[in-house]
């Protein structure tokens, strides 16, 4: 319950938590890493953003650092040191869940005990602070976490029926901490989860989004949505995914060898972005299939103008969740023209076209959109059409796209015709972009200018 830790990891530790330790237990109050950080320490990852517990109230905390701010009611204060923000909470203990996600009830103690037994899984509440009157550190685990972590379990503290009806997002942190550190959730815990899928409607929108995204950014995000799939969440979720498993996609002539929903999974895995956003979309790309599709008398599947229908879910999708204007924008850009044509025989102008359409900051996302597109459909990574369609993407950009990006400006047509500022001007500037763009007249400022000397003798 109470050891010594080993010196070789007290080591690792570093010297701003140290020196965090010190400051309170020079002043006679508890302090201890929880949750993440202490997890990291005992699997010998990096630390990064810890969060601490004491028995300090968040007044006193905010007496031993002037630079420190409080605004909640949950005893949370975030302490500045070396410009790095750390939250460090009083001990406390908590009642009643109304709302499936805050306590209605909120207690400041003086035991750690109290405060460890309120924590959601037993990974997360080990504690790690100074000794009582000794020199070096101690480990605090009351539950057996570090036995999970060596059986590399997730495993929640007490009843995890209780736990989830306390805070329904527990749901997600324990699917989201599976897939990070690569564990199996417990029997009994995933049992109560797959019994309380519905409670996940309680919570906030932004909440789940922000557990979806770290599930996203994690190694292996497939294994994150099977772990929702199988927990019966992603049917909340994402109840359009849930149904994608039920759509069949091999038939004659069809290259896919997966039905809809494994194809998603599977273009998520093999999508070599690790943007989320971009990943989102590898996921949810087809998901239009389960509306628009239709078997022929040949036996021949189609999904005709799926990829509009899959539009819609993504815009629905993002409204629901609470992503940002920009991030919308981008998860509806990609799903929407993530159909598109790869053909040696396209023309400057159609490449110009979708170039426009998808926007030339978005134009890696929706190729890697397409590389993981073609290899969960069970095709080989790239072809030479994909990489002759890169290739034309790069000479097409090097084309002017609008009357800004020509090498003269108005002011050289004024100055170089001696004329007034007026929509002459911009007709001449029209004229030129056209010349550029359809007749190959290169965009170069000496050549420009000898054309808008030529186009001068015309008037």
């Amino acid at each position: 319950m109470r050891a010594k830790l080993p010196p070789e990891l007290e080591k690792k530790i570093p010297s701003q938590i140290i020196k965090v330790f010190e400051k309170f237990q020079k002043t006679g109050y508890e302090i201890y890493m929880i949750g993440a950080g202490s997890r990291n320490l005992l699997t010998n990852r990096e630390i990064i953003n810890p969060d601490f517990t004491t028995n300090a109230t968040p007044t006193e905390i905010q007496k031993l650092y002037s630079k420190s701010f409080y605004d909640n009611k949950f005893g949370t204060v975030g302490m500045k040191i070396d410009e790095q923000v750390y939250e460090i909470t009083a001990y406390r203990q908590e009642w009643g869940y109304s709302d499936r996600r805050h306590p209605d009830k909120v207690l400041f103690g003086k035991k750690l005990e109290e405060d460890l037994s309120r924590r959601d899984f037993t990974i997360s509440a080990i504690a790690i602070g100074p000794r009582k009157g000794k020199k070096g550190l101690s480990v605090i685990d009351l539950f057996k976490g570090q036995e999970d972590l060596k059986k590399k379990i997730i495993r929640a503290i007490g009843d995890p029926n209780k736990r989830f009806a306390e805070d329904a997002l527990r749901m997600m942190r324990a699917l989201r901490f599976a897939t990070q550190l690569g564990f199996t959730i417990e029997e009994k815990t995933f049992q109560a989860i797959k019994d309380n899928t519905k409670l996940i409607n309680e919570i906030a929108a932004e909440r789940i989004q922000d557990e979806l995204i770290k599930i996203l950014k994690t190694d292996h995000p497939a294994d994150g949505m099977m772990l929702l799939k199988n927990s019966g969440l992603l049917k909340e979720i994402l109840p359009e995914l849930e149904k994608a498993f039920d759509v069949p996609q091999k038939s004659p002539g069809r290259h896919h060898i997966y039905d809809v929903g494994t194809h998603s999974i599977m273009s998520l895995k093999h999508c070599p972005s690790d943007d989320p956003v971009v990943r989102l979309a590898a996921l949810i790309h087809d998901l239009g299939k389960v509306a628009t599709f239709k078997k022929l008398e040949t036996g021949t599947i189609t999904f005709y103008n799926h990829e509009v229908v899959s539009t819609s879910i993504a815009r629905n999708f993002a409204q629901k969740f609470r992503f940002s204007k920009k991030e919308a924008e981008k998860l509806v850009t990609l799903v929407r023209w993530h159909q598109f044509t790869v053909d040696e025989r396209q023309t400057d102008s159609a490449i110009r076209r979708f170039i426009r359409n998808v926007g030339k900051d978005n134009l890696k996302h929706i190729l890697d959109l397409r590389v993981g597109d073609r290899l969960g459909g069970g095709a080989r990574e790239t072809s030479w059409r994909l990489e002759k369609f890169k290739e034309r993407l790069i000479e097409v950009q090097k084309q002017p796209f609008s009357v800004s990006d020509l090498k003269v400006s108005g002011h050289d047509v004024i100055k170089t015709l001696n004329l007034q500022s007026g929509p002459q001007v911009g007709r001449i500037l029209n004229k030129i972009f056209k010349e550029v763009v359809k007749e190959g007249l290169p965009n170069e400022k000496e050549i420009l200018l000898k054309r808008i000397k030529e186009i001068g003798k015309t008037l």
